[in-house]
């Protein structure tokens, strides 16, 4: 058994899979560990990019995009390291985003999952840990809130004050997850009911529940650039989020609390879509911020009905 596997989940991000694997290789140093890709039916040349560049990289290509969870799970059944790292393939590891967790896990047992701070192309500070949702935190996103009264990062926690490694109660980003198999064989795989967006809240919140602590590692920092495989989808995605968050509350808080979120869910963005067809009406096009449709905001909710 090796020390580690990362495992990517690739959809039509060639270019950036490309950085992300010789980021690897420039870090990777001596560790024993195997990478693992799981291709969801790219059309931009990523298998051939692999097979060519990277030849030592184990690959997975699925014939149809089988979604970033279910596409996951599918390398985690052959992972053979004693801890898995969850990477986004539009990621940038920097020096010590591998030694320096795999050595804190390795000191301290109890610790199932780790995260690292999350830094945009300019090296500024990306969401990287965030309390678990909550009713009214779901008000302050939504309303638009949190942002301004709040934190810019609103509802995740801001740069860290110092560079101390601290346990949190809560989710670290999906972004980067490392997490330790023997964790994993207890707390199971990632919920194939969630297509994508919450699957990290949900796959911390078991592993808190099943007694594993979740650490954020603020001393290590790696580049994420973000959303790269979505943009192309953001109206369809936005829905997805707000299904996957009801589907969360569900299945961790009860029917009755997912029932009050499912309905601010319909009011309030209810309210931003006339809000901003509005202002493109009056301003002609020129303002008012994409969100999704009615018809997609009904069809991602009546999927947690």
């Amino acid at each position: 058994m090796t020390d580690l596997s990362i495992v990517i989940v690739n959809w039509n991000t060639r270019d950036l899979l490309a950085q992300c694997l010789d980021s690897i290789r420039e870090v990777g140093g001596d560790l024993p560990l195997e990478v693992i890709v799981v291709d969801n039916a790219s059309t931009d040349g990523s298998v051939e990019m692999m097979e060519k560049r990277f030849p030592e990289v184990r690959r997975i290509v699925n014939e149809e995009n089988e979604g970033f969870v279910q596409a996951n799970n599918q390398a985690l059944s052959q992972c053979q390291g004693r801890t898995v790292l969850l990477l986004n393939s539009d990621t940038r590891l920097l020096p010590g985003a591998l030694e320096v967790p795999l050595r804190f896990m390795e000191q301290h047992p109890k610790v199932g999952m780790v995260g690292v701070k999350l830094l945009n192309d300019d090296r500024s500070f990306q969401a990287s840990y965030t309390p678990f949702p909550t009713l009214w935190r779901e008000f302050l996103i939504l309303s638009g809130l949190g942002r301004r009264l709040i934190r810019p990062s609103f509802p995740s926690h801001g740069p860290p004050e110092d560079g101390k490694a601290r346990p949190i109660s809560g989710y670290v980003e999906g972004a980067y997850m490392l997490a330790r198999r023997r964790a994993i064989e207890e707390v199971g795989g990632l919920d194939e009911r969630i297509f994508m967006y919450a699957e990290d809240v949900d796959w911390c919140y078991r592993f808190e529940q099943s007694g594993w602590e979740i650490w954020f590692l603020p001393q290590v920092s790696i580049i994420h650039y973000g959303g790269q495989s979505t943009c192309k989808r953001q109206r369809r995605m936005e829905a997805e989020l707000y299904r996957s968050r009801v589907y969360f509350f569900e299945k961790h808080y009860g029917r009755w609390t997912a029932a009050a979120l499912r309905a601010m869910i319909y009011v309030l963005t209810g309210v931003k879509i006339v809000v901003y067809r509005g202002l493109r009406l009056v301003t002609g096009g020129k303002r008012g911020r994409l969100v999704t449709s009615w018809r997609e905001l009904r069809w991602a909710l009546k999927r947690t009905e």
